[in-house]
């Protein structure tokens, strides 16, 4: 599932990332994206790297792990930032509708990162 989750987002990352740079402006000043969500030409590049750590980590067990554990863990400080400083200290815009979908991701990368084994466990006889 670890594998899975994380090659899931990142596909999703990857997609969102290439949505943002193509129906928003490639400036640092602030597009919305789907009419909800505050992004800039760094926000998309930074959705299309964590998209692409996602599915190279996918390929194994301990970098899945350590991709959602890790991953999670900056979303959910995503989401805090975006409450108190919804410019992003003036690089990338994460106020709004960025703020509950920060926190969304990261929750669910954490409890899958942090939901039990990290490789399997030989059998033993």
């Amino acid at each position: 599932m670890t594998q899975a989750t994380a090659r899931g987002f990142g596909v999703v990352f990857l997609l969102v990332g290439l949505l943002g740079l193509v129906t928003t402006p490639w400036s640092m000043t602030r597009g919305l994206l789907v009419g909800l969500f505050p992004v800039n030409v760094l926000h998309n590049l930074v959705h299309l790297g964590f998209g692409a750590w996602g599915l190279a980590a996918g390929g194994t067990l301990g970098g899945a792990t350590a991709y959602c554990r890790t991953a999670g863990i900056a979303y959910l400080m995503l989401a805090v930032i975006g409450v108190l400083t919804p410019t992003g200290f003036g690089l990338v815009p994460i106020g709004g509708h960025d703020v509950w979908l920060h926190g969304a991701i990261g929750g669910v990368l954490t409890a899958v990162g942090f939901r039990g084994r990290t490789a399997p466990v030989a059998a033993r006889y």
